[in-house]
């Protein structure tokens, strides 16, 4: 594989070097690895030309799989623990002589790009494959480089995937036949044991979480987007809470969809494509993607017919966690290259399950802390592997899984942005109205917009506030599109009581989550739901 090295130590150099040129495909184009995708049965052309392909038994992350190597220049940052499970450097050293056994005589596809728009934060990666469809996915996910640019290309970060090696847990130190395993000293990631194409943009993800903060730039797990007047909002939320649909507004230009930095200069997106969760898609409530599902696309687990090739959204057969991966030029109107202002506008996502949070609700900067840190949402099916039905969680900055230092040192940037920039923030419920999970309905995707558009617009402010008695959240009184009653949850809840004691639970879980926090403000603690 000529020409691929990492920064990395001279062994691991060596060894990659030592993979056969005539092995490796390099940078191709979109043809041409839809081309070898299909010639090699990894997949079907969809009837709008998208390209079909099937996990297996991963069709979503493996948080459980995922490991950092315990190292000198990480060992005093990292938050350890069972989000970041430690690996020795000699674990990692053998899986990676195992993967270059492995890769030896494959068939090999490369890519090489960039994670961040910014061109002063951007960071070079390459990113090896065995499987065609994967190398398309991460072409059309992170940032291309032009014909100049790739002549000086040179990847400060290397991932292998290699979905058809599998760990010996016994032997190896993993915990499943699958692994996720970065290494900062070796510049390195190690994915194999899944085909969920997922893993690859997550773990770049992680890395930047890792060191942007230490060039004093806020990475964020969230989308974004802008109005014609320049103002930028952002959109915090876990996979499902609705990043994706909600940023992608027709009368507004998506920067990104999922991750973003925050410098000094403003926002900028992480990367150069979109992932967006497509069970239930219609062509009517989420034009632009729909629109963006077109030859060069990737359509993850989605079922499509036999026959005629066209594609069934509602079939969760095999996941509920289906997916379409698309460069974020096939959105019309997308911001390119990702950057912009200082946001304005920050609004956290959460789909409660429970139901008892209200659909919209403005936070104090105290209680937007709390929020933060809190991350609560409800996980929903199909997101990892083993999840059901919703399951109430808290993950920290709304990325706990892909967060490798602690919780403050993202909170506290958080925290000085929305001073520094007089930033409102706002909470809104995606999830269920009228009751939890089973009971109640999920809320109208119509109404969020609604919402969303009077947060952004400011129309929300025109009206007055009331505070949740238990959260303490400002609810308001009106928004144009929205039914009044739907505002406050209790409303619409046929047994008031059972509402009340939701609420109390809720926010007990909320307290108790926050208990493992430590040296954390008395005003932000204080910003909690009142018990």
């Amino acid at each position: 594989m000529g020409g691929i090295t990492v920064n990395a130590n001279r062994k691991m150099n060596t060894r990659m070097a030592s993979l056969h040129v005539e092995t490796s495909r390099r940078n191709l184009p979109v043809v041409k690895l839809v081309e070898a995708a299909l010639s090699q049965g990894e997949g079907k052309l969809s009837s709008a030309g998208a390209l079909q392909v099937l996990t297996g038994k991963y069709t979503g992350r493996s948080p459980k799989d995922k490991f950092i190597v315990r190292e000198s220049e990480t060992e005093d940052h990292i938050a350890w623990g069972g989000v970041n499970q430690a690996l020795t450097p000699e674990q990692f050293d053998s899986l990676y002589e195992k993967m270059m056994n492995y890769m030896e005589y494959r068939r090999l596809f490369v890519f090489d790009g960039y994670a961040g728009a910014d061109p002063d934060y951007r960071l070079p990666i390459r990113i090896v494959n065995e499987h065609a469809w994967q190398s398309l996915f991460v072409r059309q996910l992170f940032i291309r480089p032009s014909a100049a640019e790739l002549q000086s290309h040179e990847p400060e970060f290397t991932v292998l995937a290699m979905p058809g090696l599998k760990a010996d847990p016994f032997t190896d130190g993993t915990n499943s036949e699958t692994f996720i395993a970065i290494s900062f000293a070796r510049r390195t990631v190690l994915i194999g044991g899944t085909h969920y194409a997922g893993e690859m943009k997550k773990s770049i993800f992680s890395v930047l979480n890792y060191l942007l903060p230490f060039r004093g730039v806020m990475p964020m797990h969230c989308s974004a987007n802008i109005g014609e007047a320049g103002d930028t909002a952002l959109f915090f939320g876990l996979s499902g809470t609705g990043k994706t649909t909600l940023s992608a507004d027709p009368n507004r230009r998506l920067i990104g969809d999922d991750e973003h930095g925050w410098s000094d200069k403003g926002v900028f997106n992480f990367e150069g494509g979109c992932y967006a969760k497509c069970i239930g898609l219609t062509q009517t409530n989420e034009p632009q993607i729909w629109n963006a599902i077109r030859f060069g696309s990737v359509l993850e687990n989605v079922s499509i017919d036999a026959v005629s090739g066209e594609a069934d959204y509602n079939d969760k057969a095999l996941t509920e966690n289906t997916r379409a991966a698309y460069p974020i030029d096939y959105i019309q109107g997308a911001v390119i290259p990702g950057v912009a202002g200082h946001p304005k506008v920050i609004i956290f996502l959460t789909a409660d399950a429970s139901g008892v949070l209200p659909p919209v609700s403005k936070l104090t900067k105290e209680q937007a802390m709390y929020h933060f840190l809190s991350g609560y949402t409800s996980k929903l099916a199909g997101t990892e592997r083993g999840v059901t039905e919703p399951e109430a969680t808290f993950s920290a900055c709304f990325g706990a899984p892909f967060l490798p230092l602690q919780p403050n040192v993202y909170a506290e940037m958080l925290g000085n942005n929305i001073t520094k920039h007089d930033t409102r923030v706002y909470l809104v419920n995606t999830g269920w109205s009228g009751g939890p999970y089973g009971i109640g309905q999920r809320m109208n995707l119509s109404y969020t917009r609604a919402m969303i558009t009077a947060i952004i617009n400011g129309s929300i402010e025109n009206t007055s506030f009331i505070p949740q008695p238990v959260f303490g959240v400002w609810i308001p009184a009106a928004i144009s599109g929205v039914p009044e009653e739907l505002l406050d949850p209790r409303n619409v809840w046929t047994d008031k009581d059972a509402y009340d004691r939701g609420a109390r639970e809720l926010g007990r879980l909320f307290a108790q989550n926050f208990e493992k926090f430590r040296d954390i403000p008395d005003a932000i603690k204080l910003a909690g739901p009142r018990l």
